[in-house]
């Protein structure tokens, strides 16, 4: 049976969140006791929690939400590379003669060990000109380990409109630090949340074979 990585972090309270973001609450609101059957929870979350697909909504007025994007991008071979830990910002020379014409789904791990307990404000960004180079390789959806393909400062989001320029698809926020370098299924679908900027995702790699 094929191996199957699950590079999604576990949702739970503490899960780091970009600073000033909604931090992730569940709360029991029935419980099972002598007057009812069942436990249901409430949950009190970010669109970006955790392991997240970005919508073209989060950056584009006039954008998709999460709800109406082509799920086909989320579903199939996946390129999965390691690139040194501490760049600050992923350019096009890190890539060049790594991904092959014809990729479309590209994994980018940056941690040696992915940091599930506290927020690293010092994350890898993407430079748009690697956005560019990958849409030329035929690369249609970018994962990435870090929170964002920008720098937490950032007020343009470069690597982001690079993205909406060529109608690319963006998972941000996986763990990667268990998988090898090659080539994956990957399915990662979000959530059809009809109105969202973005969504978590249950992110797998499976081995092919």
């Amino acid at each position: 049976m094929s191996r199957i990585y699950d590079i999604t972090q576990p949702i739970r309270p503490g899960i780091p969140v970009w600073p000033g973001d909604t931090d992730y609450a569940e709360e029991r609101v029935w419980a099972i006791d002598p007057s009812c059957p069942v436990n249901v929870s409430r949950l009190t979350l970010s669109t970006h929690t955790g392991t997240h697909a970005d919508a073209p909504l989060h950056y584009a007025v006039d954008g998709l939400p999460i709800g109406s994007v082509d799920l086909e991008t989320y579903l199939g071979p996946a390129l999965v590379l390691h690139l040194p830990p501490g760049l600050a910002r992923v350019e096009g020379a890190h890539l060049a003669g790594r991904v092959p014409a014809g990729t479309r789904r590209l994994l980018l791990r940056t941690y040696d060990r992915f940091p599930l307990d506290a927020w690293d404000s010092g994350f890898t960004a993407m430079a748009a000109d690697a956005i560019d180079w990958l849409a030329g390789q035929g690369v249609r959806l970018i994962g990435v380990d870090a929170p964002s393909l920008d720098p937490q400062t950032s007020k343009t989001m470069d690597a982001h409109q690079a993205v909406r320029r060529h109608g690319m698809a963006i998972l941000e926020g996986l763990v990667l630090q268990a998988v090898p370098e090659g080539v994956f299924e990957l399915i990662a679908l979000p959530l059809r949340l009809a109105h969202a900027d973005a969504s978590p995702v249950r992110a797998i790699l499976r081995e092919m074979t």
